[in-house]
């Protein structure tokens, strides 16, 4: 699967896979959905209309097209109450009857290339958009009730996958919230959206094509991966028997941890801290010196040296990252030695040379 970890800024969402239900969440996905791509021109009715990145512009028509009102007042009010929270901002011209509308968290790095003779529109239910991971978290900070599209997609801006501070994130995608907000609780998310716990159930009941919930032994919680979250794979999901093994596994890790909170704020702790153990042990691992780290993991049966590609001795310390840099040859057989001038191994007696496997 492809990485989307927690620090990234936005996610990607499938325009054929918008949120459904009531709510300005989905409104607001909507016209995000329709707006253009890049900067250029766009006709409506005959006429053509300069837009930029995030932006839309046509008539009333169009508008309740996109957003699926019946009535003219249903779409302006969602535009208000849209423009009200700060989502977008819009503009009506009496006169002409123009109306235009701007995403104010358009990712603009998502954007395409300028095109004034080319379509700035995607085709209707292609490609992804790009939304901000945090674009919900306005409502939460305001105690805004959620309605059923809010919940989706603050589900949705919440996916990672492949982050080594959640294990699970590595089985599927799977929703977290903060740093140890890896596993989570119906009444928790109950109090985000302000919903009543039975309401939650009936939502992941509902939207089990979706989200899949994974219910923990005792009191820990439970586990929500998202089924349809874009990878370069076939997202397949984990059976019960593997989540409870990798859960065993760290608490075995942690059982020497002191335990402070209920049962649920331990656990959410020590998957964030023991996550990368886990991966290392299972043989998802990871450069030890960092994700830009250049030194390649061997194979245990080989030598256990290093000879650094660098051709610039200011650049040793990038290549061999935490190791002192030494024209001598190294005794120690458990050391990376990166020496940073050219050395004629020749000039060497072989007694110098350590040839150990580990066993």
């Amino acid at each position: 699967m492809v990485q989307c970890l927690q620090r990234y800024d936005w996610v990607k969402l499938l325009r054929s896979h918008l949120p459904e239900g009531k709510g300005v969440m989905g409104a607001w996905a909507k016209l995000a959905s329709r707006a253009a791509f890049r900067k250029g021109n766009a006709y409506y009715c005959g006429f053509s209309n300069p837009v930029e990145p995030g932006m839309w512009a046509g008539g009333v028509v169009g508008l309740k097209s996109i957003l699926g009102a019946k009535k003219r007042h249903q779409a302006l009010q969602t535009m208000e109450r849209l423009q009200e929270l700060g989502l977008i901002c819009y503009e009506l011209d009496p006169a002409t009857k123009k109306l235009t509308y701007q995403i104010l968290d358009w990712v603009v790095k998502c954007s395409g290339a300028e095109c004034m003779d080319g379509a700035v529109y995607t085709t209707d239910g292609y490609g992804f958009l790009c939304l901000p991971r945090n674009i919900t978290q306005r409502l939460a900070a305001i105690n805004y009730q959620f309605e059923e599209a809010d919940a989706w997609l603050d589900l949705w801006c919440h996916t990672v996958s492949n982050d080594r501070r959640n294990v699970f994130s590595f089985l599927a995608p799977a929703v977290q919230y903060g740093k140890y907000g890896a596993i989570l609780t119906l009444e928790t998310l109950g109090q985000r959206w302000g919903w009543e716990k039975t309401k939650v159930w009936r939502f992941f009941q509902k939207h089990g094509d979706v989200f899949a919930l994974y219910r923990l032994p005792g009191s820990y919680g439970c586990l929500i991966f998202n089924k349809l979250y874009p990878c370069d794979t076939e997202v397949s999901l984990p059976t019960q028997e593997t989540v409870v093994h990798i859960l065993e596994e760290i608490r075995i890790l942690a059982r020497n941890t002191r335990k402070r909170g209920t049962d649920h704020e331990h656990m959410s702790r020590m998957v964030a801290w023991y996550s990368r153990q886990v991966l290392d042990s299972q043989g998802n691992i990871g450069l030890s010196c960092g994700e830009n780290c250049r030194v390649a993991l061997t194979d245990p049966i080989l030598l256990r040296a290093y000879f650094s590609l660098c051709r610039i001795c200011k650049k040793c310390g990038y290549d061999c990252d935490r190791v002192t840099i030494s024209s001598q040859m190294q005794s120690d057989p458990n050391t990376i030695r990166g020496p940073c001038c050219p050395v004629d191994l020749n000039s060497y007696a072989k007694e110098y040379f350590t040839y150990e496997q580990t066993k």
